[in-house]
């Protein structure tokens, strides 16, 4: 999951990274989405992703940030399909900085 999610900011240069497993062991990855019309964190665009491929489950969630946080809109997009899916919060060298749970608030 780290490895995914540090890819996905590597390829892009976003602000961050995510990558989410479904229950049937599908990753899914995204990016900050910072649009017009249109604004994900990284984390929601994974969640996204993986809801439009079918996931009716998470297991996990990475996200590499800078600010070693996430905040209460992408936990609550994990929640949405991975009530019990623990987040890990990694820094841009790949150090996992906290694990969280989507009930936490960031």
């Amino acid at each position: 999951m780290v490895t995914l999610a540090r890819s996905a900011l590597a390829r892009t240069g976003a602000q961050e990274g995510a990558a989410v497993r479904d229950t049937d062991g599908r990753s899914y990855t995204g990016v900050t989405v910072s649009l017009p019309s249109l604004a994900l964190t990284a984390l929601q665009a994974a969640v996204a992703a993986a809801a439009a491929s079918g996931a009716t489950g998470l297991e996990a969630a990475a996200v590499v940030s800078g600010a070693g946080a996430v905040d209460a809109a992408s936990l609550a997009a994990v929640r949405d399909l991975g009530p019990a899916a623990p987040v890990l919060v990694v820094d841009q060298r790949g150090a996992v900085s906290s694990v969280l749970r989507t009930t936490d608030q960031p």
